[in-house]
């Protein structure tokens, strides 16, 4: 299937034909994938299908400029680019359609996601990296239009670091930096703005990047000119050419097809992007979409017949058989033969792919047919077991579902029942969930030895005269020390390289590390997220700065469907260990003081969120990060840069350890749960109360996710028995999801004698000034109150009412 370049200077004609007769195979191959998985979907076999037809010829085009090293970002168009690289056949191609849960017939995503979303893989079965530069590179597909784009940045970011940036062991992950990273997107899919966004940071950054659009002049079925002002993305962007000693893009464009034009185009390209670091554009215009969007309607409703004519005449397959006849490459009938032997191979693919994946469910059937056929025989209730028996064995093609659907019914008929045979289906039922369960499950965090869980804490150890110095400088010292430590560090952001960040974490270190390590973006959080993550899928180690929490709006959406899911959609044979770095909490004003931890949290999950009180704390958690194998999200207290801390002398060597909660009170009454900032305020009232006889117990959380996983709260609340969170997001926010833990989780229901409490902002964001914060999140004095409010309804005598 793989298409090789001939790398001769000099080719006979015979090798010239045979390298073309090639192209046009897989061409015609990945075609045929196409239709007959279309049909696959319209029959039931499939769920949902969208393929590449259309795009073969330049893809071919592009496969043969595309060297060892090189990775892809790409999206759900480019089958026939991953089979010409040799990294698709035909049995991958359908056991990705068919969702086939084992990764080693369905090497994508293993079922996970729909196909048409390729990936290679990185990671051995272990998590360890392979040797990125000896192979063909593929970063995961997700399917938000655009969303492939941020991530295409750091990709191509990591060649120039790896270039320019020394003391960093490049055996696995580049040569020289001389690796490009291509990406691709459909035309209307440029009218979205992270587009934009990613196309103006490559031209500042001046990355080896090279992009192609495939113009098929429709998104969906809007037409172009509804989509893309000229209704020609090339020239609106033309502001884009590099001239003289302006830096910018070099762009092409070149007819999808016209494969001569295409082959020269794509060389030219990779030459330029890959020796001189520039990027570059391919607008591939006058393409064709022969079966419309995807399989979930027809692109007859929208186009015309004059428009289907043309497309029917220059659809690229059919041009590159007219140009291989014109020019003596071979006859009509040499390429109708071969057009039959492949049909015939992909009927054939398909047959193997389908068999492979329904097989094993074939045997699992039988199994559970014979359990329900024991315990019916065993049953008085025999006669609807025996029902549910002859349902599950009446499908042709059962799903795993239909198995656990009917066992797990039968179980209900026999629940008065004691039997053997009830006992075996018991058994089976469950051995059968814990089995199949991890196929859809697994790897939404590390399991590799280097997860972070898997990192011991390490205190940070005091001088006995030990000095006192600002929060900022524990973070300054202990980030210079990870930039020693660690050469493949580096950190970027808003105002993080001349200034030092706005808060002076960094203060001199870009003077120290070089403009490269500590660097100045401009104000674009989201491909900031995607800088980090494409050099992190490369074996960097990025931190990626969000100037405030409230910017990480902006970010959020590729924080949540790439950064959060790449170990998940890739089972494990992925993984993006990017730190962000982000500063919120307390200040002032609706956009620098916002708490949006209640949707972060519930749209990041597989990113882990750490809520360090004070700058020390932070800097551990940068210390277990960088030993571990996960994104992780931390969020620094924006009022505790100027706060007094003492200044460890293992700087660069604590760690803050993960998923582990802190008491950092100790108390009989009640459990005072909080985080970050708020906890200043909680302490303070923890003080006055004891004035009143009031005795709390104060628990730092520290990680959000994950949540307290020795479960040390439920052993506070059984003691105490009262609870108490107390949190600055609104109400329903991050204090719901941690009470959930704690009685859902945790179980702490069976030890409260009162009713768990929540204290939360109000539902609007915090206003402007003290007095705006002090009527928008809780302060001291509520604090206190809600707390007295509890012990007055266990004994109003001891505490009567305040107001």
């Amino acid at each position: 299937m793989k298409t090789t370049p001939n790398t001769k200077t000099e080719i006979t004609f015979e090798d010239f034909k045979t390298e073309v007769l090639n192209d046009y195979k897989v061409a015609v191959t990945s075609r045929e994938c196409s239709l007959l998985g279309r049909r696959e979907v319209l029959t039931g076999k499939a769920k949902f299908g969208i393929f590449g037809d259309g795009k073969e010829i330049p893809q071919i085009a592009w496969a043969k400029a595309f060297r060892n090293g090189d990775f892809r970002s790409g999206y759900y168009r480019d089958q026939t680019f991953m089979m010409a690289i040799g990294e698709l056949t035909i049995e991958q191609f359908f056991a990705g359609l068919y969702a086939n849960t084992d990764i080693k017939d369905e090497p994508m995503s293993a079922g996970r996601q729909m196909g048409g979303h390729f990936a290679t893989h990185s990671l051995d079965e272990n998590g360890q990296w392979k040797n990125l530069t000896e192979q063909k590179n593929s970063s995961s597909d997700i399917s938000p239009t655009a969303g492939q784009m941020p991530r295409l940045l750091g990709l191509a970011q990591a060649s120039k670091i790896y270039r320019d940036v020394d003391g960093i062991d490049t055996t696995k992950f580049s040569k020289k930096g001389n690796e490009i990273a291509w990406g691709t997107i459909g035309n209307a899919s440029t009218s979205e703005g992270l587009f934009f966004e990613t196309i103006n940071a490559a031209g500042v950054l001046q990355v080896p990047m090279v992009i192609s659009i495939w113009d098929d002049q429709y998104g969906i079925s809007v037409h172009a000119r509804h989509q893309t002002t000229k209704e020609n993305i090339s020239e609106i962007l033309k502001g884009f050419q590099r001239e003289g000693d302006l830096k910018g893009y070099e762009i092409f464009r070149v007819d999808g097809w016209n494969y001569p034009e295409l082959m020269d185009t794509y060389q030219r390209a990779a030459k330029i992007s890959r020796t001189e670091h520039v990027p570059v554009m391919i607008h591939v215009q006058e393409l064709t979409q022969p079966q419309g969007h995807s399989t979930s309607g027809s692109h007859e409703r929208y186009k015309d017949k004059d428009r289907l004519k043309w497309e029917a005449e220059y659809d690229c397959n059919v041009q590159m058989r007219h140009w291989m006849i014109a020019n003596n490459i071979a006859t009509d009938e040499e390429l109708t033969a071969l057009e039959r032997r492949i049909k015939k191979e992909v009927r054939e693919g398909k047959k193997a792919a389908w068999a492979a994946c329904i097989n094993p469910i074939l045997a699992e059937r039988k199994e559970a047919l014979s359990l329900l056929e024991q315990l019916a025989a065993s049953s008085s209730n025999g006669v609807f077991i025996t029902k549910l028996k002859n349902e599950l064995e009446s499908f042709d093609e059962p799903l795993r579902r239909n198995i656990l659907t009917a066992t797990r019914k039968a179980l209900r008929y026999v629940v008065s029942e004691s039997s053997a045979e009830k006992t075996a289906l018991q058994n089976w039922v469950t051995n059968y969930i814990n089995t199949i369960q991890p196929k859809y499950s697994s790897h939404l965090y590390s399991e590799s030895p280097q997860s972070a869980l898997n990192q011991s804490e390490v205190p940070p150890t005091y001088d006995a005269n030990a000095e006192e110095v600002d929060g900022r400088v524990v973070l300054r010292e202990n980030f210079d020390a990870i930039f020693n430590n660690y050469p493949e560090s580096l950190i970027f952001g808003e105002d993080a390289g001349y200034i030092g960040d706005v808060n002076q974490g960094l203060e001199g270190l870009q003077e120290k590390h070089g403009a490269l390590r500590v660097s100045d973006t401009g104000i674009r959080e989201a491909t900031i997220i995607g800088q980090g993550i494409g050099m992190a899928m490369r074996g960097l180690r990025p931190i990626a700065e969000i100037q405030y929490l409230d910017y990480i709006m902006y970010a959020l959406q590729i924080m949540s469907d790439d950064l959060a899911t790449v170990q998940y959609r890739t089972k494990g044979r992925q993984k993006a260990p990017l730190i962000v770095r982000t500063r919120g909490h307390r200040l002032e004003g609706i956009w620098h003081s916002g708490s949006q931890m209640g949707g972060v949290l519930n749209l990041i999950r597989g990113i882990h969120v750490l809520v360090p009180r004070n700058m020390t704390k932070a800097a551990g958690f940068y210390n277990t990060l960088l030993d571990s194998d996960e994104p992780a999200l931390v969020v620094e207290c924006l009022n505790g840069y100027r706060l007094k801390e003492k200044l460890p002398n293992n700087i660069g060597e604590f760690k803050t350890p993960i998923g582990v909660v802190e008491t950092i009170r100790a108390g009989e009454d009640i459990t005072l749960v909080s985080y970050g900032s708020t906890l200043r305020l909680v302490e303070k009232a923890a003080k006055e109360l004891q004035v009143v006889g009031i005795d709390a117990e104060i628990i730092d959380v520290q990680s959000l996710l994950p949540f307290d996983l020795n479960h040390d709260i439920v052993k506070s609340i059984a003691k105490t028995n009262r609870v108490m969170v107390i949190d600055e997001d609104v109400k329903g926010g991050a204090s719901a999801y941690i009470l959930n833990e704690i009685l859902n989780t945790q179980g702490a229901f069976q030890y409260l004698d009162s009713s768990p409490i929540t204290l939360a902002a109000k539902p609007h964001r915090p206003a402007y000034g003290t007095d705006g914060d002090y009527f928008s999140k809780p302060s001291a004095e509520d604090i206190f109150e809600a707390i007295y409010e509890v012990m007055h309804e266990v004994s109003p005598s001891d505490y009567p009412k305040l107001r």
